[in-house]
């Protein structure tokens, strides 16, 4: 019988692909066994594609050896179904104001809706994943968050966010317990005071709380933006934490960059090794991020 002849070109690009595995595997030696905290924003989820490109990253890499934890957002999901409700967005220091009648929107959204597709997207790739809130077992015990930069007459007022909170402890317990049965925690933002009442926490936070509680190797933020850009509004690959807190000093860095940063120097404090910025549009960003000398956004040591 004659051997079917292989295209040369179609060899070529199984032999790139075998290299680009090999040039992976030292990088998955690295992190075998580590946990990799993961913020999952709304924004990044513009396309169904691009979640459907999340979830098969993080199935590989359970698969690989690596323990990721997702913690998600939905702001634009949100926004969206209040806007159909016909009840009013209003945010105050790049927090939303959450009355009760939004707590329900919120709720419903991050855990009905936002979880809900994570996961079955995680498992249909092959991965084992399982949705929480932060309410379930107190996994995240909040207290209200108090803003105190409003101003008004040149002096500096409280403004109250309503059902807004801020973690104070996180049950790690429940969370490696998770991970000890093989699953991948995907985490919706809402935390539970000890007086039962239940908080809206912004995800950067949330996922930041997180990974200093399990001490993770890795902290992800996954955004719709590049990374952290200079004054020339070039990519910077790596930046010391001092740099960042100077740069948002002078103001080279604003708007929403700055709790995000924010939370990267808290978690470097707190004994996360490193945390990084990814831009979340990018197909397999996660990969690239982990899996490549290069990476993918911007690493903050």
């Amino acid at each position: 019988m004659e051997k079917t002849k292989t295209n040369p070109t179609k060899a070529s690009e199984w032999l790139n692909n075998a290299d680009i595995l090999t040039e992976a595997l030292p990088f998955m030696q690295k992190y075998a066994g580590l946990t990799i905290v993961i913020k999952y924003g709304g924004n990044a989820m513009s396309e169904s594609s691009s979640i459907q490109s999340f979830c098969e990253d993080v199935a590989l890499l359970k698969q690989s050896g690596l323990h990721p934890v997702i913690v998600h957002g939905g702001g634009p999901q949100i926004g969206l179904m209040l806007e159909k409700r016909g009840i009013e967005t209003r945010f105050e220091g790049g927090m939303r104001i959450t009355d009760k009648k939004t707590l329900e929107v919120v709720e419903l959204v991050l855990c009905n809706k936002v979880n809900k597709e994570i996961v079955t997207k995680i498992n249909k790739a092959g991965g084992k994943a399982v949705g929480v809130s932060g309410k379930d077992s107190s996994m995240i015990t909040a207290k209200k968050y108090k803003w105190e930069n409003g101003k008004s007459d040149s002096k500096e007022k409280a403004i109250d966010l309503g059902f807004v909170g801020i973690p104070i402890s996180i049950n790690s317990k429940m969370i490696n317990d998770l991970i000890k049965n093989d699953f991948v925690p995907v985490i919706a933002p809402l935390g539970i005071s000890e007086e039962g009442i239940t908080y809206n926490i912004n995800a950067d936070t949330a996922a930041g709380a997180i990974a200093e509680s399990l001490k993770a190797k890795r902290l992800l933020i996954l955004t719709d933006v590049q990374g952290v850009l200079n004054s020339e509004n070039n990519l910077i690959e790596e930046i010391e934490k001092e740099e960042v807190e100077s740069m948002i000093k002078v103001g080279v860095v604003s708007g929403g960059m700055i709790p995000k940063l924010n939370t990267c120097i808290h978690a470097l404090e707190k004994g996360v090794a490193a945390t990084v910025i990814v831009d979340g549009r990018n197909k397999h960003a996660v990969l690239l991020e982990l899996f490549t000398e290069h990476g993918a956004g911007t690493l903050i040591r």
